[in-house]
């Protein structure tokens, strides 16, 4: 579900993305946290399409990215399971 939805929000196909290369991820790790940071002005703000939900779903994302720049891929294929 989360993978749809980073899909749908941010045009991120995570699955292509945690087997890239590094300079990749970094570039999109950079993206995620600005469309977090996006949101999380938008919760300040009160704005009407703020979505809590999508703004778990995306630092989620960025924490398993993270995780994936540091980890071998083993590890984090058991983390993904």
């Amino acid at each position: 579900m989360q993978r749809a939805a980073l899909q749908i929000l941010c045009g991120i196909d995570f699955d292509a993305l945690l087997a890239a290369s590094p300079q990749e991820k970094t570039g999109a790790a950079r993206r995620l946290a600005r469309l977090i940071e996006r949101e999380r002005m938008k919760g300040v703000r009160g704005h009407w399409s703020y979505d809590l939900n999508r703004h778990i779903a995306l630092k989620q994302a960025l924490d398993k990215l993270k995780i994936s720049l540091t980890a071998p891929a083993d590890a984090i294929r058991a983390v993904g399971s």
